[in-house]
């Protein structure tokens, strides 16, 4: 595409406004080859030679030659590097010298599962392979061709859910897989982070524990984009020490990546125009340009929204044009989810508005441009969604829009920061209460739990088997712990993905028919009775929720409007771990329970983002035990703030509100994995106080990261509130849209009151 011709066009329309914040150019990148250090079967390297994989890049070259040598490796390079023929090239080795060999692929999602069969077939698929050799192995699987996975799978292609669920509770089918698997392949590394990623740590070593049985011990292949801790983050997964290669030497196109801000829209500067309507309005311009794109956005109902919004825009110019776009997000139907990747992959498909779910490695089929709605919560996913584009050596335009908070809106004025600032530690916690515990009975059902599991699930394995067998879950027998009688199959009511239990059904009440499932840990905040829940771009109203049954009852609507919960939280300190003084005040970290009320829900109205109403909820306390951080206030911010009667609960809470928002600039997480409260005085303490928590059960990491780095947390909290232009507190400062409080009291000024005087006045 003619980037500058299309920017050009863009400053020229009748609704821009300076919306360009900042224009990166990224230079090409030449290739960098390496050799290997012992020549390949000669049948694969014929193979590769004639898919024009003749020369390798140096990472690829160093990580094969790690492998063959019988390390365990990590790959952290960039999108489109060509990690995946690392794993390919050792795997097909591996089964051309020794027939009985076998591997395990394992991807966060069918999708991605899906297209690397595609292309395992391209690549060795009959020369090398029968086709029977290489197969899936998901949800989606038929039950008729199950057996015949097991029997001729040489290369089985799975996701952790699977494995969780499927493969291990019934090791017995599965004894040739683990009696000759040779590798283990964890791609896309970085998307195991927080209580999936710990989860998926307990997947792992269950599944080492389960090959020692049958004789074997596979390596460990991992790939991942670019994080600030892949070795340590590897050996958190597998529980095994792991060579990191990271000097990429693919080549890289140019690419101009894009900062766009929306614009302002009233005096006091406290409010911008819609970023959902800013992204609709490149994504719709840039398909009316031909040009293939690919939007990201941050949840499913937006990516309802957006789809919805660029469809009818699109009709206004093309009925035809207004075919050529979809939604892609976790929830729909297998049938529906396998249609609209053929139309991805094949070409058909001009546009798509996505989750997460496309950030991986997916070959989309040469996009030109991507377009973020919103930063996605970390500096490496935000690379690997800008990397979906220009996956060749063209040219490829990335659009960053900026989101009304006080992440964004830094990056949006400190974009050198973005460009030149290192990737955030990925954080995973496979020794978290909750998640060893439930590992601990999965890996009882599958074989007795004996005293040679310790090296397997690490230090707190005897601690928690014995709180297990206290309570009655295990039953100890001649020194090996089994099931109690009373305990069936319990892998199947643990979900790796969430930190709570069986999802909820969205049934449609006109048809009858399952549209989809919730995880239960967001149904309160999705599927509430008066929610507006959005389904491959229809509206439905949720009339019922039937907590007993779990089911979301929804009815077609002709909503203009979206809803989002109001939530107030509260929390108890349970012990308090550390304590340091850091300038004027003592930081501690610690365990407590919090709890959540979702008190209510707003109505926005769809494209112009305006609030039509609200309304109450009455449901259910959510109330869970995990990890925060919370700090002291400085005595001389208290005199300060009362000298200029300034609101001191307002300072408080605009602290948090602001503290909260900055927090993943340090840690890899999103906004919705944490949570806060700040109150002038808690009964635990006796004083003004402001917490911030792990929104997961048993914690995750994020806090203990915020309490190591608490001055640079203050510092860029500071740098935020200060710099921002509202006069009073704004969506890009101090307030939060999920706030059950209404954003009451805050006060922006004795906020930087409080973290001026944090940093010593």
């Amino acid at each position: 595409m003619e980037i500058q011709a299309f920017l050009n066009h863009i400053r020229a329309q009748k609704g821009y406004q300076d919306q360009i914040a900042h224009i990166e150019h990224i230079a090409p990148r030449r290739p960098a080859y390496g050799k290997l250090d012992e020549p390949l079967h000669s049948a694969l390297q014929d193979c590769l030679d004639a898919h024009g994989f003749s020369r390798l890049y140096s990472h690829q070259a160093q990580a094969v030659n790690l492998v063959r040598g019988g390390k365990n490796v990590i790959i952290a390079t960039t999108s489109a590097s060509g990690k995946s023929l690392v794993y390919n090239i050792a795997v097909m080795q591996a089964i051309l010298t020794g027939p009985a060999s076998r591997a395990l692929y394992i991807f966060p999602t069918k999708a991605l599962a899906q297209d690397q069969l595609r292309k395992l077939n391209e690549l060795f698929s009959p020369d090398l392979l029968p086709s029977e050799s290489l197969a899936t192995f998901d949800g989606d699987t038929p039950r008729s061709e199950r057996a015949d996975v097991r029997r001729y799978g040489r290369i089985i292609l799975t996701n952790p859910d699977m494995l969780h669920v499927g493969i291990m509770p019934n090791h017995q089918s599965w004894a040739s897989l683990l009696r000759h698997l040779k590798y283990v392949v964890v791609d896309e590394a970085h998307i195991y982070r927080g209580v999936f990623g710990s989860h998926v740590g307990g997947v792992l070593r269950r599944l080492r524990r389960l090959c020692q049985t049958y004789g074997s011990s596979p390596q460990f292949i991992l790939c991942t984009a670019t994080v600030a801790n892949p070795g340590e983050h590897a050996q958190a997964l597998t529980g095994l020490p792991c060579e990191v290669v990271d000097n990429d030497g693919s080549p890289r196109g140019w690419k101009d990546f894009v900062f766009w801000n929306p614009p302002l829209i009233d005096e006091k500067k406290t409010a911008r125009r819609s970023a959902h309507w800013e992204s609709t309005n490149l994504f719709t311009e840039l398909m009316l340009q031909g040009s293939r794109t690919l939007t990201f956005t941050r949840t499913r109902r937006l990516t309802e929204l957006i789809y919805i919004y660029a469809r009818d825009r699109l009709k206004e110019e093309s009925y035809e044009l207004s075919k050529l776009v979809m939604p892609y997000r976790g929830g729909y139907m297998p049938e529906d989810r396998r249609r609209i990747e053929r139309e991805l992959f094949g070409g058909k498909l001009l546009g798509v508005v996505a989750t997460n779910a496309l950030e991986l490695g997916i070959d989309s089929g040469g996009l030109e441009a991507t377009v973020l709605d919103g930063y996605p919560g970390s500096i490496s996913s935000t690379w690997q969604q800008a990397g979906r584009s220009g996956r060749s050596q063209g040219e490829s335009l990335s659009f960053l829009v900026a989101w009304d908070n006080p992440l964004d809106q830094y990056f949006m004025r400190h974009p050198a920061d973005f460009f030149r600032k290192g990737f955030e530690h990925v954080l995973v916690n496979p020794s978290n209460h909750y998640v060893l515990q439930a590992h601990l009975l999965c890996a009882a059902w599958e074989k007795p739990l004996d005293k040679t599991d310790e090296p397997v699930f690490g230090k707190d394995f005897t601690k928690e088997r014995d709180a297990l067998a206290d309570e009655g879950q295990l039953r100890e027998r001649r020194n090996k712990w089994y099931l109690a009688p009373s305990i069936s199959y319990p892998a199947q009511k643990i979900n790796i993905r969430s930190s709570s239990g069986d999802d909820y059904a969205v049934v449609d009440v006109s048809t009858g028919s399952l549209m989809e499932t919730v995880e239960s840990s967001v149904a309160f905040f999705q599927v509430h009775p008066g929610a507006i829940y959005l389904h491959q771009g229809d509206s439905y109203l949720i009339t019922k929720l039937d907590l007993t049954n779990r089911v979301a009852y929804a009815e077609p609507t002709r909503a203009n409007y979206y809803t989002e919960t109001k939530e107030i939280h509260d929390l108890h300190v349970l012990e308090v771990r550390h304590t340091r003084t850091v300038g004027p005040v003592n930081v501690s970290i610690g365990d407590v329970e919090v709890t959540i009320d979702v008190v209510g829900f707003k109505k926005y109205r769809q494209f112009s983002e305006e609030v039509i109403g609200e309304e109450p909820l009455d449901l259910p306390t959510i109330r869970f035990n995990t990890v925060a951080l919370w700090f002291d206030i400085p005595p001389r911010a208290i005199a300060r703030i009362a000298e200029k009667m300034q609101d001191f609960a307002g300072g408080l809470h605009a602290t948090e509100h602001a503290a909260i928002g900055i927090l993943p600039l340090f840690a890899l997480c999103d906004r919705n994995d944490i949570g806060g409260v700040s109150t002038p005085m808690h009964p635990d303490t006796g004083r003004a106080q402001v917490f911030i928590y792990d929104a997961y059960p048993g914690g995750i990491g994020i806090a203990e990261k915020g309490y190591d780095m608490i001055e640079e947390l203050w510092q860029a909290t500071l740098r935020v509130i200060a710099e921002c232009p509202c006069e009073d507190g704004c969506p890009s400062c101090v307030q939060s849209p999920k706030c059950g409080n209404n954003n009451k009291p805050l006060d922006k000024a004795a906020a930087r009151v409080i973290l001026e005087e944090l940093q010593g006045g």
